[in-house]
């Protein structure tokens, strides 16, 4: 009884293996999901991210200012991007996320420092991510009670002990209360938008081969293009839906801020739903059946997520993950929709990131019309 118990057992288990083999796209997800997420977890994600860019406001390039910004910026945490700017300009680098914070020295702020007036400086600091502005803002802090020590000898000597001789201020714009709800709410329109409408667009083709009316679009006279844009256009519409509802419930249960225009949101979203639909329709087109076109819409939602921004600080990853996040349309609609609803960036702030959507969404959308050709063919 054991023995052919154990017999028929090794059956099923040898059938199972050989159907394994023969899905090979199953198979690879098995194997590639588990690396993927070990690459990224293990080399691209940072907690702790450094080099940020950082703009400086009323640097009169004396000795002091220059101690203080070498010593930052040796910290490695701060990264100054250009020099010294008016308060204009650094404004509209923080709309534009070009910058994450501003050094602002007061006018007199050398003469100041030298007659024991203890001056402050201004970190402004944006905070719509308190999770990769943190660390850095605890870092300016320290410095304010080291930086000068070796400047201040003779008769500024007795400017040494504490409390240090210039006061550091760190004002958190956007957020000022270091809300999390802010900056992950926000962000979770563009991840919604990206797992849904992918995989349910990713089933549109293999849904009409495996119930046998693939061959009756095939017939008809309709073009490729044709048929992409009658399978996209509703979804429009259903993504459109789940944007007000999302805005909707982030207002009223989150009360995130909306300091933008939500037309303009509203606006830049279009885009950035069809480029996710034209990665479902690929998806579809490559796939055999409806399992195949899920498993392949989760494989592109999973680096999406993670490289994106959403979940950990952009600027924390190394640079190659950051070139393969800039390839994601979500990396850039993260930038839009929170710099619409925190700062009030206006379009000719945010209008660059929606190059790089609308590149993607060509791509995409061409590959699926070549695709959607050769099952014609």
């Amino acid at each position: 009884m054991m023995g052919a118990w154990l017999s028929r057992l090794k059956a099923v288990m040898v059938k199972e293996f050989i159907q394994m083999r023969r899905d090979k796209v199953t198979f690879g997800m098995m194997v590639g999901i588990p690396l993927i997420q070990l690459i990224l977890f293990g080399y691209a994600i940072n907690m702790n991210p450094r080099h940020l860019p950082t703009a400086i406001v009323g640097d009169d390039h004396s000795t002091f200012t220059r101690r203080i910004l070498t010593s930052m910026e040796q910290s490695t945490y701060f990264e100054f991007i250009a020099p010294s700017v008016s308060e204009a300009e650094a404004k509209k680098l923080f709309r534009q996320s070009k910058a994450h914070f501003i050094v602002n020295f007061p006018p007199g702020f050398s003469s100041d420092l030298a007659r024991g007036l203890r001056p402050s400086v201004l970190l402004e600091v944006d905070a719509t991510d308190p999770s990769a502005t943190s660390r850095a803002v605890d870092v300016f802090n320290m410095l304010a009670h080291q930086v000068l020590n070796q400047d201040l000898d003779g008769p500024l000597e007795e400017l040494k002990p504490t409390p240090p001789p210039y006061t550091p201020m760190v004002h958190l714009a956007y957020n000022p209360l270091a809300i999390t709800a802010y900056n992950i709410v926000p962000g979770l329109l563009g991840v919604v938008l990206t797992m849904t409408l992918v995989i349910i667009t990713a089933l549109a083709i293999t849904r009409e081969h495996e119930r046998g009316t693939m061959e009756n679009l095939l017939a008809t006279p309709l073009k490729p293009f044709e048929v992409m844009a009658g399978k996209l256009l509703p979804y429009i519409a259903m993504g459109y839906v789940q944007v007000l509802l999302i805005l909707g419930m982030a207002k009223f249960l989150f009360g995130v801020p909306m300091q933008g225009s939500i037309l303009l949101l509203l606006l830049f979203c279009l885009p950035f739903i069809a480029a996710n639909l034209a990665v479902g329709l690929t998806f579809s087109t490559l796939a055999t059946n409806q399992l195949q076109a899920v498993q392949g819409a989760m494989f592109f939602f999973l680096p999406s997520i993670l490289l994106s921004g959403f979940m950990f600080p952009f600027r924390g990853m190394p640079e190659w993950a950051q070139l393969l996040g800039n390839v994601l349309p979500l990396t850039h609609f993260l930038v839009i929709v929170r710099g619409i609803l925190l700062k009030g960036s206006s379009f000719f702030d945010l209008w660059r990131e929606v190059i790089p959507i609308l590149g993607f969404m060509v791509i995409m959308m061409g590959v699926a019309v070549t695709r959607y050709r050769q099952t014609l063919d």
